[in-house]
């Protein structure tokens, strides 16, 4: 099956990532996440509680930014979402898609990779 353009709300989980992680406490969004947890962003993988938490404490420190939803893209295993992310970095602006994977009794996110 290809993915397709979801037109249904996203799960609690990701929402609540989603409007967290840009808070002015992104470290919040951890409750976002399952125990054991992998996050790979930027070529490095974070996995478990105190390395995503780490990683959420440093997102919001290096640039400022603003984020635009651009589509939600839903396949048998996962919620991709692109946002738009426009700010003080080099180059301005760069469309980012978050790829989420849910635990399935949980809810909460058992995996997120975010890449250009």
């Amino acid at each position: 099956m290809s993915p397709t353009t979801q037109s249904r709300p996203l799960p609690m989980a990701i929402t609540t990532y989603l409007e967290r992680s840009v808070s002015a406490k992104p470290a919040s969004a951890r409750a976002t996440f399952a125990e054991n947890a992998v996050v790979v962003d930027d070529g490095k993988t974070y996995t478990g509680e105190a390395a995503i938490a780490a990683w959420l404490a440093e997102t919001v420190t290096e640039f400022e930014y603003t984020t635009t939803q651009l589509r939600i893209e839903k396949d048998e295993t996962a919620t991709t979402v692109v946002n738009r992310i426009a700010g003080n970095f080099p180059g301005r602006s760069v469309d980012l898609s978050y790829r989420f994977e849910l635990d399935a009794e949980s809810g909460l996110i058992q995996a997120l990779t975010i890449s250009i």
